[in-house]
């Protein structure tokens, strides 16, 4: 057989048996997904736990709980170290990204010997809940933590993403309960950033702000609905969402299921929130930036200011996060301490620690990265409070060699550096317009359109609506159970890995669909860059030009 002909034969067998495992893993995600739902969604850690204390069951209730991270039977926990706390965002997803894996937050912390807690929370939000009511929740469960360790210090605090500004929030609010407070990949600075980059920033003001959220809320019978959150994330990078996510399936199958299917069944598990929550969140974070300004009001006479907070604090960020960009992460300090002076006038010690290039989930699910920079800093929290006040950057300097896990494994240094060094690019005036639009629109909603939105939306139509999304209905779609068409495939994979025939790296029709992908990829990011060019432009049109226009 000519040997041009015998790799076209070989890869299209291979590409069809590829196929036909990749619609298999589609078909189990579905079936994962409609699963987890029918359990509750329940946390995806990967440790077992034990609930210590349900906030649902308070007086004044939130549907978070405090759970006990039990060890494995081969850790030892030190009790001479303080407990370390995690709390994960809420922010469309559940809980259990920070332990998800053994090399994860958790998994380095238990490694470490530190007690470990983390903080869940449930799919639906309690009656009434406000953000307050999560901050004195999450009060107690570090209160408790402490009675529980009371001999050696306050806890070591974790903030993942949008849960870095709650427990920012909350060591400003209740210094006495917190002790090092660890920031990763959080977004504490919504206004920072470059011009014509970091496009969540633009788009907050061209879809007008805070009354999408109370439409969104009114369409969920007074819930909002988690999932528009992560569609919003997944915007941002379109190529990842609907091409290279399902291609990177495709090419690997024989080695990325298991990998996939544990990761997807944490994206697609979407949880709500009121009304209130997310009214508060857009209004004081995303589109007011009250935090850093010192302006951030949970309820009357009860304000929050981040020079409150005494213990150090510890700021991870990666230069290649687009959702959280290092200038997000970071200019903060320079709005809360205007001078290095400032800062060591004030007593903090605040230090950062970069990655290059990993995105906004490797912060998180990367065991690379948990290996590395989660495992550097767990290591190095008994130095952090010996520094002297002033602002440092965490450099890993090389790995020790150490074989002993109970030893440190990586060698670092603090260099010093001034806050000007974190004061990034800021356009106030036109965010301010930002503000002011979005409330004023907030109200209009408020007035005019929700009485004739309202009285059409039941339990019914909200729950309904809610399957409808496309984030949901493109995924479960390839079920069984609601798609007969997927029946047959069970049988054909186990026939296909029984029969299985891969091709060579080197056939030339696999490089030639390789180089497809990489072409269909560049050609959607030109797409993106493109979008993105024109938010900033509509954005700069809007919001910084000097317009005939009173409505701000």
């Amino acid at each position: 057989m000519p040997s041009g002909f015998h790799d076209w034969i070989s890869y299209w067998v291979d590409a069809g048996q590829r196929w036909v495992l990749t619609m298999e893993v589609l078909r189990k995600r579905a079936n994962l997904m409609l699963d987890h739902y029918a359990r509750g969604m329940p946390p995806v850690l990967k440790f077992d736990y034990e609930v210590i204390q349900d906030a649902r069951e308070f007086e004044q209730p939130a549907n978070y709980a405090l759970v006990r991270i039990v060890p494995p039977d081969d850790v030892e926990i030190d009790a001479d170290k303080p407990p370390v706390v995690i709390f994960d965002p809420r922010a469309g997803h559940g809980p259990g990204i920070g332990g998800f894996k053994e090399d994860s937050e958790v998994g380095m912390a238990l490694r470490e010997g530190f007690p470990t807690y983390f903080v869940i929370f449930f799919p639906d939000p309690c009656a009434g809940q406000t953000i307050e009511d999560v901050e004195q929740a999450e009060i107690r469960f570090l209160e408790e933590v402490h009675r529980r360790h009371p001999d050696v210090g306050r806890p070591v605090v974790y903030g993942n993403c949008q849960a870095g500004w709650a427990v920012a929030m909350l060591g400003a609010d209740r210094p006495d309960v917190c002790g090092p407070i660890i920031l990763n990949g959080a977004p504490m600075s919504y206004w920072a950033g470059e011009a014509g980059a970091n496009p969540m920033r633009a788009s907050g003001g061209l879809l007008g702000g805070e009354w999408t959220a109370r439409l969104i809320s009114d369409l969920g019978a007074g819930t909002f609905d988690g999932a528009w959150l992560v569609h919003g994330f997944e915007q941002l990078n379109p190529s990842r969402t609907y091409f290279t996510k399902i291609y990177d399936l495709f090419r690997d199958i024989d080695t990325t299921e298991r990998r996939f299917l544990d990761f997807e069944q944490w994206w697609t598990g979407f949880y709500q929130l009121t009304e209130a929550e997310i009214v508060w969140i857009v209004q004081n974070l995303f589109i007011g930036n009250c935090l850093e300004q010192g302006k951030l009001r949970l309820s009357e006479g009860h304000q929050i200011d981040l020079r409150q907070v005494r213990d150090p604090i510890v700021v991870f960020a990666s230069g290649g996060d687009n959702i959280t960009p290092p200038a997000q992460a970071l200019n903060w300090i320079a709005e809360v301490y205007p001078t290095t002076a400032d800062l060591k006038k004030h007593g903090q010690r605040i230090v950062y620690l970069l990655n290059p290039h990993v995105g906004h989930l490797g912060i998180f699910v990367s065991a690379k990265v948990a290996g590395k920079e989660h495992r550097a800093i767990i290591e190095n929290l008994k130095k952090f409070p010996e520094l002297d006040p002033g602002l440092y950057q965490m450099i890993i300097v090389r790995e020790t060699g150490e074989t002993d896990p109970k030893k440190d494994q990586f060698e670092v240094k603090f260099e010093e550096r001034r806050v000007e060094d974190v004061d990034f690019p800021m356009d106030r005036e036109a965010f301010q317009k930002v503000d002011a639009v979005s409330r004023r629109l907030g109200g209009m909603y408020c007035r005019f359109v929700r009485p004739w939105v309202r009285p059409f939306v039941n339990a019914a139509a909200a729950e309904t609506l809610k399957w409808m999304h496309p984030d949901r209905i493109s995924r479960i779609f390839y079920s069984e159970r609601l798609n007969p068409w997927m029946l047959p495939f069970a049988a054909m994979a186990d026939l296909v890995k029984s029969q299985r025939s891969q091709a060579d790296g080197d056939n030339p029709y696999v490089r030639a669909e390789r180089q497809a992908a990489e072409n269909t990829v560049t050609q959607m990011d030109a797409w993106r860059d493109l979008r993105d060019n024109w938010y900033a432009a509509m954005f700069g049109m809007f919001f910084k030009q000097e317009m005939p226009c009173t409505f701000w």
